[in-house]
């Protein structure tokens, strides 16, 4: 399969609401908008988005459209992020997406965050290089409830 980054392009945006709107997507990332189903708010949240300094990309399996990948925030503090589609999950999609996104943006250190309980996004994320430098707690909307996350680091 063949793993590519592009630019966020107007028309990946309806496949991006589809994919955020997996009710197990959801629950495994857990740290989701309060309503994910207000379209307004997504939309509203990609303009700023668009807008800002972060290197926000679509991933593509063969061409098509399964996911994004980003690095936000502030130099020093800025994080990465990454959405597959539940479909493509298991296929070493988000693998390949985070490493050339960490080949574009060549900033260290950047830091990740994910529920205690998403093995396969930590496991996505040691893969690359990331290791957990601590444990925090916050609300994740999608679960309704306070829960335990790492934060992890990759560095020089």
């Amino acid at each position: 399969m063949q793993i590519a980054l592009r630019e966020v392009h107007d028309s990946d945006l309806p496949v991006f609401y589809r994919q955020m709107n997996d009710p197990e997507s959801l629950r495994m990332a857990a740290f989701t908008p309060k309503d994910p189903t207000d379209r307004d708010a997504f939309d509203a949240h990609w303009k700023r988005i668009r807008a800002s300094d972060a290197v926000h990309r679509t991933v593509l399996a063969d061409g098509d459209v399964v996911g994004s990948a980003a690095v936000y925030g502030e130099p020093g503090e800025r994080e990465v992020t990454y959405w597959i589609d539940r479909a493509y999950w298991g296929r070493g999609i988000a693998t390949a997406a985070l490493g050339e996104l960490l080949a574009q943006v060549p900033e260290r250190p950047l830091y990740a965050r994910a529920a205690t309980d998403n093995d396969g996004s930590l496991r996505v994320l040691h893969k690359c290089g990331f290791r957990v430098t601590a444990r925090a707690s916050g609300y994740a909307n999608a679960r309704g409830a306070e829960i335990d996350e790492f934060v992890l680091m990759l560095d020089a």
